[in-house]
């Protein structure tokens, strides 16, 4: 008998993100003609910058034998010209001790922070921020990992918590700028919990996916500028915000050649090959075309490029917290970070459906992130001026009614 992972069975039957696709598909067949404004899920809206899509060009001419050379499997772990550039520029050029071949290209960071579980026993004991990026919790449990530890992130700890437990995890995830509640960590804060793991064997896992967002001199960009990060940290880096990335995939994740976990017997074993077999095996690599896109990134005209795109969608961002700040609500973030968290005072997926409705904007109930995220909704930055501004408009003019 054909036996299925009843893990399935303990996790939420659609993704949060499918969930609000069919309450929006089902208000848009209601009312053929309304003009829905989407800020809800985190996909950008402004193109590819044109020094990646010029780099592309070229590469697809290489693809197709026109170039100096035809290219066909890559390297899984990402090709050296762009693992040197992420090197250089990401990490060495901050001061950062990173060297290429501790970074392993993918097609995202959301792959990798699922995949990256498969690294760990099932009996080990995880803990996740609440409100919390569900796929860090979702792919343990399909693992089997059920008891998973929440750790309660709420404005009266400025949404970062400390490493204090009655019983101590094994592996924690963090992620700063952090998804859904845009707050930062500050260097103070991200050491205590560096110094934790080394001083108890344990293993943070570091989402930095919106680094790149960062303008607050001060927050930091990575986990490795803290003291012993190496020894206990890994992180994973995304294109998708950073550089419009989100169709075309590729990101990162960087795993120190110190980082350990350990055997049955109390033996260190170094993650850093374990994760290279895991690829190699289950992953062919990000597209050559791809890659060349990434590398376009980091010339200097491309860093010009992305930071203007950046720039943009905090603007959005501002004029977001402004407006809704103004109308009398609480906000986070929206200044480190392309999200803005908002304390609505009462049920989330209430006041979403509220917006919809009423409104015709798409945000991100707080509940779907947890339960230490209902009151709350996350309103994205991610979408035209012109798009944003109106829907800034609607929502006021919503709250008056």
């Amino acid at each position: 008998m054909l036996h299925v992972n009843e893990n399935y069975s303990k996790i939420k039957p659609t993704y949060l993100f499918a969930e609000i696709a069919h309450r929006v598909a089902a208000h848009q067949e209601r009312n053929p003609d309304a003009k829905i404004i989407r800020l809800g899920i985190g996909d950008v809206t402004e193109p590819l910058c044109p020094a990646v899509v010029e780099a592309m060009h070229k590469a697809v001419d290489d693809e197709a034998g026109k170039g100096d050379k035809f290219y066909g499997y890559g390297p899984e772990q990402g090709y050296a010209f762009l693992r040197e550039k992420i090197a250089a520029v990401d990490f060495q050029a901050r001061g950062i001790d990173i060297r290429a071949d501790e970074i392993l290209v993918s097609d995202g960071a959301k792959c990798d922070c699922g995949n990256i579980q498969e690294l760990f026993a099932n009996d080990v004991k995880v803990a996740v921020g609440d409100p919390v990026y569900p796929v860090y919790v979702d792919t343990n449990v399909m693992a089997g990992r059920h008891d998973i530890m929440l750790m309660p992130c709420t404005a009266a700890n400025g949404f970062v918590p400390s490493p204090l437990f009655k019983q101590e995890p094994d592996l924690v995830y963090l992620c700063y700028p952090n998804n859904p509640t845009g707050a930062v960590a500050t260097k103070a804060q991200l050491q205590k919990w560096v110094d934790w793991a080394n001083a108890n064997k344990k293993l943070i896992l570091f989402d930095a996916a919106y680094e790149a967002f960062i303008r607050t001199p001060g927050i930091p960009h990575s986990i490795y500028e803290c003291e012993g990060a190496r020894k206990c940290a890994i992180e994973f880096r995304s294109y998708s915000k950073t550089a419009g990335f989100t169709g075309v995939r590729c990101g990162y994740t960087v795993v120190p050649s110190e980082v350990v976990a350990y055997d049955s017997e109390g033996n260190e074993v170094q993650l850093k090959p374990m994760w290279t077999r895991r690829q190699t095996t289950k992953f062919n690599g990000a597209s050559y075309i791809t890659q060349r896109g990434a590398e376009a990134i980091y010339s200097e005209e491309g860093q010009r490029q992305i930071k203007a795109t950046i720039d943009f969608y905090l603007e959005n961002a501002r004029l977001v917290r402004e407006a809704l700040s103004s109308a009398g609500f609480t906000c986070t973030g929206g200044v480190d970070s392309p999200y803005v968290w908002v304390d609505v005072k009462g049920d989330s997926w209430e006041f979403f459906d509220k917006l919809l409705k009423e409104a015709n904007v798409v945000t991100t109930p707080g509940a779907g992130f947890g339960k230490a995220g209902e009151g709350y909704i996350r309103i994205s930055a991610f979408n035209s001026r012109a798009n944003v501004l109106e829907a800034i408009d609607r929502i006021k003019r919503c709250l008056k009614a």
